[in-house]
């Protein structure tokens, strides 16, 4: 399935997307909750219930008109990135291949969804880009066993981990947190697709296109630690929650190792895709 978000004039309502239109989930199955992190709270139940809705053969009930779409989940609990997880990615950033995920967060405030623009912060000058597959938890869980992780994760969606790199990297201890969590320096979306029709997500091409050119081109089997290990690593420092979002690093290609280095200014498109997961698109604006 892909689930999605939608703003609506009576707030953001979860829906089903299918074959380019929406399914208004809260029309169709008003006894379940109208978020779609709620829905993922009451877990296999409700998701069940979605499928039936998808494979009975009356003709559910359509969101009317143009559609304009939220982050999938536009108030995740918990927002975790995992550093330097191409090797690639390391060695452009001239960094040692990590012997253990890296880990930092960014706050909720800092998700966007598609289309919505990322602001350039007037503090800032060197603002960059990065592609990320974004695992999302649909079951609650601490020290979970690397082998039963994808019993934890509901599914995938796409992420735009955007950085000030001269906040990250030059100020006093690097400041990774300031620096990656400036409002809208986390666009995700456009949609949660379930993890069974995602299949491996381990063998997925990911692309960052700024303007139309190519900056990032990429493959998912090139990350250092798989998701298993990604989930089951995290578990053991915190307790994962429905609606946790993993973003589990970026290829090479980013803005800052280029030579001269390549920003985002005032004006420009991003657009990110993953195989299975559609195309991220975010205008760029000063603040």
């Amino acid at each position: 399935m892909r689930l999605v978000t939608l703003h609506t004039d009576g707030g953001l309502r979860a829906g089903i997307e299918r074959d380019g239109k929406y399914i208004d989930i809260a029309v169709n199955l008003p006894h379940l909750p109208s978020s779609l992190r709620e829905l993922l709270e009451l877990g296999d139940v409700a998701l069940g219930q979605l499928q039936q809705l998808l494979d009975r053969n009356e003709r559910p009930t359509f969101v009317r008109g143009p559609v304009r779409l939220a982050a999938p989940i536009p108030d995740p609990p918990k927002v975790i990135c995992i550093g330097l997880n191409y090797r690639d990615h390391a060695a452009e950033s001239g960094a040692p291949i990590p012997a253990e995920p890296v880990l930092f967060s960014k706050f909720s405030s800092a998700i966007i969804g598609p289309e919505e623009p990322i602001r350039l912060p007037k503090v800032s000058k060197e603002v960059d880009y990065e592609a990320e597959l974004v695992i999302v938890i649909g079951k609650r869980g601490r020290y979970i066993p690397e082998q039963e992780a994808r019993q934890h994760i509901v599914g995938y969606t796409i992420g735009h981990d955007v950085s000030a790199r001269d906040w990250q990297l030059r100020k006093p201890g690097g400041q990774w947190l300031a620096g990656k969590t400036f409002d809208t320096f986390a666009p995700i979306g456009p949609a949660l697709v379930t993890k069974d029709e995602v299949g491996d997500p381990h063998q997925l091409n990911i692309e960052l296109r700024l303007n139309g050119q190519v900056m990032q081109r990429s493959n998912t089997n090139q990350m250092i630690f798989s998701v298993d290990k990604l989930v089951s690593y995290i578990s053991q420092v915190v307790t994962l929650q429905p609606g946790d979002l993993i973003f589990t690093g970026t290829p090479p290609g980013v803005g800052f190792a280029r030579k001269p280095p390549v920003f985002l200014k005032s004006g420009d498109t991003v657009e990110i895709t993953i195989e299975r997961l559609g195309v991220l698109r975010n205008p760029v604006v000063s603040e």
